[in-house]
């Protein structure tokens, strides 16, 4: 399996645009934004008798599954460096992606036009690529009720640049004033919206409306010479009164923390030991070095170092691993997946036993099992594929008083900002940017400049402590898998790894 970079925080941003330019861009988006009241059908120009047309000459050729995913994406970031605003971008994008299965077989086209005709023509393209014995069309359409996960009040696209600002500025200026150190401040400002309707072979009409935001700090700090930076951020499906003053506070509080400490901080010894992965941000091994060899396609296709190993032991009886795209609010939280399934709560891990994998249509077609609702793609140009949504690890039955204490020699692992993942064998490299050693069960000295090096496996079957103070991470943390981003939450509690190889600094 070709390693990969692995899941990382997206900044916000882009190609750059002058502020005349973004004020033009919003303006004209802004008139895009009258929502009727029924924003789905009417928002792209449909209705069932035209759905059902291209729908049968998508099944003409047969179909064991097929769906139309219609999407409207409205998306705006702007950036403030040294008390200006250096980038404002706005984009919109619109679309209908098409795709019939058969067998193993499955055809997929996409259009931006939304015309009857060309989205006959992007119909018959996807059914010329697989072929079988013909499949019957739903006279008529069940339009499913509408999730609840992340209401808002005000949609982005009623929300204009003049209430964004303040609240920029604002954090800017809080940051700036943290510190006497602090010599340069940026702050990363992105909303985005889907509006997404899924039409299904089975009858079925899925609608969501899918808010996001993200606001990321970033800060220089300068002492006696040295230099200094870090980073913290907030992601939520949330809408703007989601930036209470707690918040910004506490973000700018934790920029400045991870920043500050750095200077006192060292690398830690190299070798073999044991490490405490902390609650939150640690979430990051969770997803990646253990949770995408549970996803359906990896196993189907016996890639995955999981894929004989449904209901045997991979843990301790006190790990329970779950991936739950039901929790409101979080960022990688879905009412529907993208193939129109119902988003739901599923144990991957339950007390060290392997319980189940994450499926989308194709997969759980391929274990005889209903799909769990983790069909997901990165827009109406993508095939859906089983991919995570909100993981995490439940509280255990210990402390992380009681992890430190274990310990003769070890580290705290707190945050990451890079790595890599070997996602079939599971054998990961990351990067820890923030950290504690612990020596003789006491927390000593910050550490920097040091990585971990283990097999996702390997390490679940050698924690040997969870504390119950889980968290999920607030961050912005986006997935790419074979080419596709989707956002996702992690997060787990505190744990202690038996050992790990530790990259840090050789001493004699």
């Amino acid at each position: 399996m070709k390693r990969r970079d692995f899941l990382a925080s997206t900044l916000v941003g882009g190609s750059l645009l002058s502020m005349p330019a973004f004020l033009h861009a919003a303006k004209a988006a802004g008139a895009l934004a009258d929502v009727p009241d029924n924003p789905f059908m009417t928002w792209f120009g449909v209705d069932e008798a035209i759905i059902r047309k291209v729908m049968k000459e998508l099944a003409a050729n047969g179909a064991d599954d097929a769906e139309l995913y219609f999407e409207h994406s409205r998306t705006n970031a702007l950036q403030m460096e040294d008390r200006i605003i250096s980038s404002a971008v706005s984009s919109i994008e619109q679309g209908v992606g098409l795709r019939v299965v058969i067998g193993d077989q499955t055809g997929f086209a996409f259009t931006e036009d939304l015309s009857l005709n060309a989205m006959l023509n992007a119909a018959r393209t996807a059914a010329a690529i697989a072929r079988g014995g013909g499949a019957s069309v739903p006279q008529h359409f069940n339009p499913q009720k509408q999730g609840d996960l992340y209401n808002i009040k005000v949609p982005w696209s009623d929300v204009g640049i003049d209430q964004k600002l303040p609240l920029i500025t604002r954090l800017e200026a809080m940051a700036q004033q943290a510190d006497p150190a602090i010599q340069k401040v940026r702050v990363n400002w992105g909303d985005n919206e889907q509006r997404v309707m899924i039409a299904t072979l089975d009858g079925r009409i899925v609608t969501d409306y899918r808010p996001m935001t993200r606001l990321w700090c970033s800060l220089t700090a300068s002492k006696n010479g040295e230099v200094q930076s870090n980073s913290s951020n907030l992601a939520a499906r949330a809408g703007l009164g989601f930036y209470t003053d707690e918040r910004l506070k506490s973000l700018v509080d934790q920029a400045v923390e991870r920043t500050m400490v750095l200077f006192d901080a060292r690398r830690p010894p190299a070798g073999e030991m044991p490490v405490v992965l902390a609650a939150g941000a640690s979430g990051i091994l969770l997803h990646e070095a253990i949770g995408h060899g549970m996803e359906a396609d990896f196993n189907r296709k016996g890639t995955s170092i999981y894929s004989d190993m449904l209901t045997k032991k991979v843990a301790e009886p006190f790990v329970t691993v779950v991936d739950q795209g039901t929790l409101p609010h979080e960022r990688g939280a879905i009412n529907y997946d993208d193939e129109g399934n119902p988003s739901q709560h599923n144990v991957l891990v339950q007390n060290g036993i392997l319980k189940s994998y994450l499926q989308d249509n194709i997969s759980a077609r391929h274990y005889k099992i209903k799909p769990t609702g983790s069909g997901r793609r990165e827009s109406y140009k993508h095939n859906p594929m089983p991919r995570m949504t909100c993981t995490f690890m439940e509280d255990g039955p210990h402390s992380k008083g009681e992890m430190i204490a274990s310990m003769k020699k070890g580290i705290i692992a707190e945050t990451y900002t890079n790595g890599q993942v070997q996602i079939g064998a599971g054998d990961f490299t990351f990067y820890i940017k923030n950290g504690w050693l612990v020596e003789n069960g006491k927390v000593t000295a910050p550490i920097k400049d040091c990585n971990i090096i283990g097999n996702g496996p390997e390490v679940l079957k050698r924690i040997t402590m969870v504390a119950a103070d889980g968290k999920l991470d607030t961050g912005g943390w986006t997935c790419g898998k074979n080419g596709q981003s989707v956002p996702v939450s992690q997060g787990m509690p505190s744990v202690l790894v038996s050992r790990m190889t530790v990259g840090g600094e050789h001493v004699s």
